[in-house]
């Protein structure tokens, strides 16, 4: 097939480039930056150096490429810029499904995040309400919408990334406040995902039917669970425990994703936090 993976230098893309060339897929990869251009044709791909934003730009894009799947992996986190990255699932989403219109493409895998869930009980199912209480909600919400206006939309909700090039690498946003004794042990929740099984979960996406998606690994931990690992695997003290903290989060079930034939490749983050001394290499 003939698939266009938007965002292809990011965490997830430059992960999946190579998995969907080697799989026997021409692969065209899109990129903001000229500068990047190399590195997704030193992955035997052809780079397309586009601004989501820029409309016309983008449609004419499509249309040359005419894809036959469009793997939405865009994101703008790093900076930690949460407007800007909202703007990008908003706009950007917008204007790429109106592309793939325009260039009759059916099918769309997109990125989107599984720790939006309303509060519950039960660990979350992909028929669960999002909560519109959540920061997040408005873009991922907007995103989700446009994707599902295509005949196969796959929504992938992935859990909290990690691996090499994320925020929590041992150079990453996370691993610094750790060190700097910003965050504490809490009943908060997280399921976690390895950035290479996210990856590896887009190639297993084309295909599935339309739908959402819970990318998580099997164990859901709160913080109070994973800081200490995670401390340890720095060599970081770990921090004092925080008071009163109250439950938030939900943890997520990947029972869908199984039931689809994905199987995570590393099944907890305990076993990958263990491995984070390779993450500068």
């Amino acid at each position: 097939m003939k698939i266009l993976v938007a965002g292809a230098t990011g965490v997830v893309g430059r992960r999946l480039v190579p998995l969907l060339v080697k799989a026997g897929h021409e692969v065209t990869g899109t990129t903001r930056s000229s500068e990047r251009a190399e590195s997704v044709r030193s992955q035997k791909a052809d780079p397309l150096v586009v601004d989501v934003f820029d409309n016309a730009a983008l449609h004419d894009a499509v249309l040359a490429v005419r894809p036959d799947v469009i793997v939405h992996q865009l994101t703008d986190l790093s900076g930690e810029d949460f407007a800007a990255n909202s703007e990008l699932r908003i706009q950007g989403t917008r204007n790429l499904v109106s592309a793939a219109k325009a260039a009759n493409v059916e099918m769309m895998i997109a990125q989107s995040i599984s720790w939006l869930y309303a509060p519950g009980d039960a660990p979350a199912v992909e028929t669960d309400a999002l909560d519109p209480a959540l920061p997040p909600y408005e873009g991922v919400a907007a995103l989700e919408e446009s994707v599902a206006e295509l005949p196969r939309g796959v929504i992938l909700r992935y859990g909290a990334l990690y691996g090499p090039g994320t925020w929590y690498a041992t150079d990453g946003a996370i691993a610094d406040r750790v060190r700097a004794g910003s965050l504490r042990p809490s009943p908060a929740w997280t399921s976690f995902v390895h950035a290479d099984d996210a990856a590896a979960a887009a190639l297993a996406a084309l295909d599935w039917p339309a739908g959402p998606v819970n990318i998580v690994d099997d164990e859901p931990a709160t913080t109070a669970d994973w800081l200490p690992v995670y401390s340890a695997a720095l060599g970081a003290p770990l921090p004092a425990n925080a008071r009163h903290a109250a439950a938030t989060g939900r943890p997520v079930s990947n029972a869908k994703a199984l039931d689809l034939g994905w199987k995570p490749q590393i099944p907890s983050w305990r076993l990958g936090f263990a491995e984070l001394g390779g993450d500068q290499a």
